[in-house]
């Protein structure tokens, strides 16, 4: 008997050491666990602190001072653009900060997943359960995303530096003249099948330096007898003028440069460009600080890159004709395009008039300048930095982007005033340059008297009523054309009758 309760003792005593272990057992793989999970967080929240606890106090002390000191940076350049956009602006715009501000998002990428690595680590999921094991690099792959998206910005800032430097120049940047920043604006088309290469868009900005307010001012293609402002390159070359009828276009001008570029004086980069540019100068009475052309052929890249443009479509226009069969219609409506058919949307030219074909043109471009959010950018950024090699030509230098880029956001703010010089404004072949410079003036007098974000996207001749006493032609009706093989229904000044941007 005696003998059978010690057994009955000893096996009571073992049973509960088993339990007392095993409920040790769990309470320590509870909190290894726990200190696993923490390691991890902890890292993810203030990357080093982690290695400060529990490892290499060195590694944990430099990623502390690493990721301290990019905080300090990031919250001085907030500051720094509460203070002065401009200048915030200058600091990111300038390929050695662009440079510096890649390197440095790489190397902490690279080092916040070299410490979250070492932090699950030193969680020792060796003596978790396989389970848990599992979980916690189930975790550790998570929290790796946020490096991840370290190093996609250290990636978005190299595709900008790339972009920047394949599209602006390099040199002095100019200053505003008279207060205003004017910037020739040029759609080239340099498709297959063409000879040489035609602005078949034609549009000068006049943007104020202070308040963003701007006119945009839009020439037909066709714009005739044009005669040079005296002493310029094209007054010396043309004393007469460009006024040898139909054949003497303004979108001609371009390719009659470059066809006569031994003319020119030595060292002119692009005698094309600088005769359009006198061209406009003249019609104008402005003088233009730089130039944008965007070619057209690879403009629809730059759509399909943003997703698409949402344009409301008053006019039903074809997809094809002239040489070929008409094999597709855009109908009207409310439309989201793609790059395909935007750019089909704006060079169509079968059953309608250049000057509907500018409105166009111009709804797409206005189209893409509203859309252009800054979400949208930073979203499909990659894809813009790529689609812009090619598409765009400028003389604007990386010194100027600051300043423009600053009175950019400032115009995205206000409507914009919009100008054709068109008919039933003014003939193209038949006109007074006085009235058209009269006009760009009151414009521009007009524009800088609206108070701030009150403009009225006005077009036509009902954005140019003259403040100077001199009014501008009235567009109450259609203009009858004179000219042979035009359409009458031309009055297209107004934007809202072709379509909408938005």
């Amino acid at each position: 008997m005696g003998d059978q309760r010690g057994t009955g003792v000893l096996e009571r005593g073992a049973v509960e050491d088993t339990v007392r272990v095993d409920t040790r057992d769990r309470r320590d793989g509870s909190r290894d666990r726990r200190r696993a999970v923490t390691l991890l967080l902890l890292t993810l929240v203030l990357p080093g602190s982690a290695q400060v606890a529990a490892g290499s106090k060195p590694l944990g002390r430099f990623a502390l001072r690493a990721f301290g000191g990019a905080l300090v940076l990031a919250i001085g350049l907030g500051l720094l653009g509460l203070v002065s956009r401009t200048a915030l602006l200058t600091v990111l715009t300038h390929r050695i900060s662009l440079v510096l501000l890649q390197v440095l998002l790489a190397a902490l990428a690279l080092l916040w997943v070299v410490l979250l690595v070492d932090a699950w680590r030193l969680g020792r999921p060796d003596r978790l359960p396989t389970k848990d094991r599992r979980r916690m690099i189930v975790l550790l792959l998570v929290l790796l995303l946020a490096p991840g998206l370290v190093g996609w910005l250290g990636s978005t800032v190299g595709s900008a530096r790339a972009a920047m430097t394949s599209v602006f120049g390099t040199g002095e940047a100019a200053g505003a003249v008279d207060g205003r920043y004017n910037v020739l604006l040029l759609g080239g088309d340099s498709g297959a099948g063409r000879i040489g290469l035609r602005p078949d868009s034609i549009q000068l900005a006049s943007v104020d330096a202070e308040t963003g307010r701007s006119v945009l001012f839009g020439f037909s293609r066709e714009t005739e007898n044009i005669h040079f402002r005296r002493g310029s390159v094209m007054a010396g070359l043309m004393p007469e003028g460009w006024t040898c009828g139909d054949e003497c276009l303004l979108n001609a001008l371009y390719t009659w440069g470059h066809d006569h570029a031994d003319r020119f004086p030595a060292g002119t980069k692009d005698p094309g460009l600088l005769a359009t540019r006198e061209a406009v100068e003249s019609l104008t009475g402005l003088d233009i600080q730089y130039y944008v052309m965007v070619d057209l052929k690879g403009f629809s890249s730059l759509v399909d890159a943003v997703g698409g443009l949402d344009i409301t479509v008053q006019r039903r226009t074809p997809m094809g004709g002239g040489s070929r069969e008409i094999f597709g219609w855009i109908e009207p409506g409310r439309r989201h395009l793609d790059g395909y058919h935007a750019l089909w949307y704006s060079r169509s030219r079968t059953k309608s008039t250049n000057y509907e074909r500018m409105a166009r043109q111009r709804c797409v471009v206005t189209a893409l300048v509203k859309q252009l959010d800054p979400k949208t950018v930073l979203l499909h950024f990659g894809d813009l930095a790529a689609a812009s090699k090619g598409v765009f030509r400028t003389d604007i230098p990386q010194d100027a982007l600051a300043g423009l880029a600053d009175v950019a956001v400032k115009t995205k703010q206000e409507k914009i005033t919009s100008v054709n010089f068109v008919p039933p404004l003014i003939k193209p072949w038949d006109y007074d340059p006085a009235v058209v410079r009269s006009t760009v003036r009151a414009a521009i007098e007009s524009s800088e008297k609206t108070p701030a974000r009150a403009g009225s996207a006005a077009s036509g001749s009902s954005s140019a009523k003259a403040s100077t006493g001199t009014p501008a032609p009235k567009a109450s009706k259609p203009a009858v054309m004179e000219r042979p093989g035009t359409d009458p229904d031309a009055n297209t000044g107004d934007l809202a009758n072709v379509c909408s941007a938005g």
